[in-house]
């Protein structure tokens, strides 16, 4: 996620991701505020500051940030993913279906791509479509089918996962 970033400001980073591992995202947030705002805007930097604001569930600046992600890399899927789960997250559960089926080809590599669809497809009511992209995860990444099992957005298919 680093990239052309003075050792100074990958240290911010390393330590933006310390307090994440130890559940502390205000104080990783804290980390990012004092960057110069050139730094600020980078991609490595912008990612990192949505995946802190998701991680503290303020999902309205996390939207702000995985929006800027989107045009900062418009061909990497984080981005996507990231708006999506904030819009998701606000209600905006056929808004985020939308966010990743508008989002770049390289999203077909990802099995949250498929997972995320599976839970909105599901919340929206299809099940079919849930299932098949539910199944598609699975086979991009076996855990997926365990993460199903206690997801509430996918309450309808937890009989299907025993």
């Amino acid at each position: 996620m680093v990239e052309n970033l003075a050792i100074e400001h990958q240290k911010t980073l390393t330590a933006c991701q310390g307090y994440l591992e130890l559940g502390m995202p205000g104080e990783a947030l804290r980390e990012l505020k004092d960057l110069p705002k050139d730094i600020a805007e980078m991609p490595a930097v912008v990612e990192m500051q949505a995946v802190i604001l998701i991680r503290a569930e303020r999902w309205k600046p996390a939207q702000v940030a995985a929006r800027k992600l989107c045009k900062l890399r418009p061909d990497q899927p984080s981005g996507f993913i990231h708006l999506a789960f904030c819009q998701h997250e606000l209600g905006e559960t056929e808004a985020a279906r939308q966010t990743l089926l508008s989002g770049p080809k390289a999203l077909e590599n990802e099995g949250t791509y498929f997972y995320n669809l599976a839970c909105y497809d599901a919340v929206l009511g299809d099940l079919e479509a849930a299932r098949r992209h539910l199944a598609r995860s699975i086979r991009l990444d076996k855990r997926f089918r365990e993460f199903a099992r206690s997801d509430n957005d996918l309450a309808a298919l937890h009989p299907e996962l025993r």
